[in-house]
């Protein structure tokens, strides 16, 4: 190859080389979700968005790149001191979000490490306010404490804190023994009471069922009564009306012919019957003084009849038809 050939693939290679330079220098694509801070010999000039973009070669440059998706930091652990003197290890996370990139770039050094250590100092504050058993009950307070801190600093840096998280709260041993313990009596202070609880749940049923039973069985015994008493006096009505039917019928049967005569030996024989029951048993017998004297009484108990049988008449009761 002469030289006049090598001397052009030499320039020619020199001009493609410039050129890939200038277009590497010029052609700048910026990522989704992704900020670049442009300076112009030395000085802000402006920020690019997502895209792409010509810059001015060997004038334009990229000073900074700056990511808007939202961050997470981890706090290290750090020792606070709460406000009954008590120390507890205690580390979080931080997410933050880069809003403006420019500020961020300019606003301040480094606003990872800035925000950390704020994030550090808040925490120990918040924590101070405290006493330890509210520390863990209270960790949304803490956390919104944190947050609103070192969000009111980091605007500055363009910088917007969304939230921040403890992962951990460690108290000294002694006090984690004292913290089963108490927990542990709690418990059982709480299953005492359930078991409590439940023995008079029990009586009040068991009462109950008792009570129920008793007004149950007093029902019972009420309408038992009742029904007695009303068979009895069901009875009793019975008894008499079949008794009145008995004697009105004996006394229109004496009205009839014949009647008296008949009603007599009636009497006499039911005496007889009566006295000769009496004579086969062996309790005291008290007969009438003049036993001879039988006639007088069949008598004196056809006349009582005849006398019913004339009220019942002279009540409206007219005598009995005689039977064919």
């Amino acid at each position: 190859m002469d030289p006049a050939t090598m001397t052009s693939l030499i320039t020619a290679l020199a001009f493609v080389l410039v050129l890939v330079v200038l277009i590497i220098k010029t052609a700048v694509v910026v990522p989704q979700k992704s900020h670049f801070v442009i300076e112009r010999l030395g000085k802000y000039s402006k920020t690019i968005g997502a895209g792409l973009h010509i810059l001015i070669p060997f004038i334009d440059k990229i000073a900074y790149k700056r990511s808007l998706k939202e961050e997470v930091m981890d706090v290290p652990a750090q020792t606070c001191i709460t406000r009954d003197n008590v120390s507890v290890t205690i580390d979080g996370v931080l997410y933050i979000r880069v809003v403006d990139a420019m500020m961020s770039s300019y606003g301040i050094e480094n606003y990872y490490i800035a925000a950390s250590q704020l994030a550090q100092t808040s925490l120990r504050s918040a924590i101070g306010k405290i006493d330890l058993d509210k520390t863990f009950e209270e960790r949304e307070t803490i956390n919104a404490s944190v947050v609103q801190a070192v969000d009111e600093a980091a605007q500055e840096w363009g910088v917007k804190v969304m939230r921040y998280e403890i992962k951990d709260i460690t108290p000294p041993s002694t006090v984690m023994n004292a913290m089963e313990q108490q927990m542990k009596a709690e418990r059982e202070k709480r299953a005492e009471i359930a078991l409590s609880e439940g023995d008079r749940q029990s009586r009040i049923n068991r009462s109950e069922g008792i009570r129920q039973e008793s007004v149950l069985v007093s029902e019972g015994e009420k309408q038992k009564r009742i029904n007695e008493a009303e068979g009895r006096a069901r009875e009793i009505t019975l008894v008499a009306e079949a008794t009145a039917e008995g004697i009105r019928r004996v006394a229109e049967a004496v009205t009839l012919p014949g009647g008296d005569e008949a009603m007599r030996l009636k009497v006499a024989q039911q005496y007889i019957e009566e006295f000769g029951r009496l004579a086969k048993t062996n309790n005291t017998m008290i007969i009438p003084a003049d036993m001879a004297d039988m006639g007088g009484m069949v008598a004196a108990a056809t006349e009582i009849i005849k006398n019913t049988s004339r009220r019942c008449q002279g009540k409206g009761q007219g005598p009995a038809v005689p039977a064919e």
